[in-house]
């Protein structure tokens, strides 16, 4: 065991690195008989005072460092004093978790909380550590297993700065993220190391050894749907109140909290709610772009200045992104190809001026039917499935006859196409999805970017085929109930696309800026609720109709009917012009190719077609 001065020095270390995430306080605890040792950094959101300072001990036994917030824990204080005679001393939702563990449990802990939350607990008396993750995936949790060692962080960063931490990159994860655009869980870069999985908890004993437990599961709540009214309007006024609570617990601050508006359906609709119940100007914050074919600020303008809120914009140029683009690598820790994360910097940086908290409305799709794929999906079971493969192989070679961006830039001219954007990323993934031979099957393809033969050629020494990213009991046409295909695809992106891309995204941007994102519409009740419903209830004339009959309440229509943009940046653009450079080069990077196992002749002919292909 080290010397207790080098386990402070080293805890220290590895805690600071995340100083960006919580500039407000920084604590420790290095226990003097074991090598375990727990530190924090804080954002004050509850209790300002040091009463919610961390890391933070009960009764000599429990430790806890704890990342996110509890939004229920007033709920859970009025439990404990009712069934335990236990009064909570401070407004803090960290004691709240401990008051319960020691009373309940880990688990029927974390069953009770509502919220977004990854926290490590240290048994002092049973010498075990337990590491919990909420629901959705929300926060995240890194652990690092080897030889003995155990390393656990809210960033890589943090398990990196320890001396021991090996840095080797793993080929899975490599094949993972050509695959997919971004690392799914449990995957990691690096080896050694994995994300604890949403939902589950971690224990580990004092002899060493490792157990994960799940304790909610989004596949048993699609399998137990909700008994809701048979009445439509009852079951829209339950929607609209499950919302409502949803949003109310996420007001819960001792700081100001403002909103991020991108004047789609799902934003607009959680601005609108909170304006209305609110009794105050909302602060909201929208980053726009000249270029018209991807700006959607002047829309959350419109919406903005209806509504009444206090709102903020930013036009950023592309200069603006190319200076953000250097510190994607710092901030994600890991690859990450979904370009909006770079507006997602911004406009948490923007945000960040005024406000520490911020929601957002991420899970509106997967929730509610959103994403082209579903509506793809859904027409490939009805009608395209009973169409033979070879037909569908000729639609899918005829389709990559034409230019998805020439497409793009004529859809107005097209019926059939009008209704979508971003075409240059879509229609690739349409033909190859063409080629399924089952439901599971064409959304699996429609969600990824290459196929396997493309990937065996850029990774050789990886397994073939891949790993699938979606768990096997997501990939069982027997488990989809007939009328609840959405529900089966949202649920399946719930576990993989929105934990791995959308809450990774969301998490380390406002974290890079001291600034805490929510996410109103990721609340498990609510989420049981959405897997509940029909798929007739969701897509009908237009995609997500629940979302959208609350939205006509408060809002005229025609302020958000249009095309589905998504917070995008012409990147494939600028791949080609200001960073054609930059590709070019890394074809001829011997350090890169020495690091990543991927092979340099391939990446060099798939870049030069990328660079040769018309606009």
């Amino acid at each position: 065991m080290s010397s207790f001065a080098e386990r402070v020095e080293r805890l220290g270390r590895m805690r600071d690195v995340l100083a960006h995430g919580g500039p407000d306080g920084a604590g420790a605890y290095v226990a003097q008989d074991t090598d375990l040792a727990l530190g924090h950094r804080r954002l004050s959101i509850l209790e300002l005072s040091e009463l919610g300072a961390q890391p933070m001990q009960w009764a000599g036994r429990w430790w806890i460092t704890f990342n996110g917030e509890i939004y229920n824990f007033r709920e859970i204080q009025a439990r404990l004093a009712a069934e335990k005679g236990i009064a909570c001393t401070s407004g803090s939702d960290t004691q709240t978790i401990l008051e319960a563990v020691a009373a309940w449990g880990v688990e029927a802990t974390a069953r009770m909380c509502r919220g977004m939350f990854a926290f490590v607990l240290w048994d002092a008396q049973e010498r075990e550590v337990y590491l919990v993750r909420d629901r959705i995936g929300v926060k995240p949790l890194y652990l690092y297993e080897r030889d003995g060692l155990f390393l656990w962080g809210s960033e890589l960063k943090a398990l990196c700065a320890h001396e021991a931490f090996e840095r080797r990159v793993s080929v899975g994860a490599v094949q993972q993220f050509l695959r997919l655009g971004y690392v799914p869980a449990a995957f990691c870069i690096y080896e050694h190391t994995t994300k604890v999985p949403a939902g589950h908890v971690c224990r580990i004993n004092s002899e060493g050894q490792k157990t994960l437990k799940p304790y909610w599961s989004a596949f048993e709540v699609y399998q137990q749907p909700l008994a809701l009214p048979d009445d439509a309007q009852e079951r829209q006024a339950l929607l609209e109140s499950t919302l409502t609570e949803s949003l109310r617990l996420r007001m819960v601050a001792d700081v100001e909290v403002g909103a991020f508006l991108s004047g789609g359906v799902d934003s607009s609709l959680v601005v609108a709610c909170l304006q209305k119940n609110l009794g105050q100007r909302l602060r909201t914050f929208t980053i726009g772009v000249q270029d018209e074919q991807y700006n959607e600020a002047q829309h959350a303008r419109r919406i903005a200045d209806y509504l009444g809120t206090q709102h903020t914009e930013l036009y950023c140029t592309e200069e603006d992104f190319a200076r953000v683009l250097p510190s994607l690598p710092m901030v994600y820790d890991e690859p990450f190809g979904d370009s909006s994360a770079i507006p997602t910097l911004l406009v948490a940086q923007l945000a960040a001026q005024d406000v520490k908290v911020s929601l957002s409305a991420d899970g509106g799709d997967e929730l509610f039917g959103g994403y082209t794929k579903y509506e793809a999906t859904l027409s490939f079971q009805r009608r395209l499935s009973r169409m033979p493969r070879s037909l569908r192989r000729l639609g899918g070679f005829m389709l990559s006859l034409f230019s998805p961006q020439w497409l793009e830039r004529n859809a107005r001219f097209l019926p059939i196409l009008s209704r979508y954007k971003n075409l240059g990323n879509k229609l690739p993934k349409l033909q190859r999805a063409l080629r399924a031979h089952d439901a599971i099957d064409f959304f699996r393809l429609s969600s990824t970017y290459l196929d396997n033969a493309t990937l065996a050629a850029l990774l050789p020494t990886a397994p073939q085929p891949a790993p699938d990213f979606l768990p096997a009991e997501w990939l069982n046409l027997e488990n989809i109930a007939p009328d609840r295909l959405l529900a089966f695809l949202g649920g399946s992106d719930i576990v993989s696309y929105l934990e791995g891309d959308i809450m990774t995204k969301v998490d380390r941007a406002t974290m890079r800026h001291a600034l805490e994102g929510r996410e109103p519409l990721l609340d498990h009740e609510l989420l049981a609720l959405a897997l509940s419903l029909k798929d007739r209830e969701k897509i009908d004339a237009q995609t997500k109709m629940p979302l959208r009959r609350l939205l006509y309440s408060l809002l005229p229509a025609e302020m958000i009917e249009r095309p589905k943009q998504g917070f995008a940046i012409p990147i494939e653009q600028w791949l080609r012009t200001r960073l054609r450079g930059d590709l070019e080069e890394l074809c001829e990077d011997k350090a890169f190719f020495d690091k990543i196992p991927l092979a340099q002749n391939a990446v060099r002919q798939l870049i030069s077609e990328f660079l040769q292909r018309p606009n």
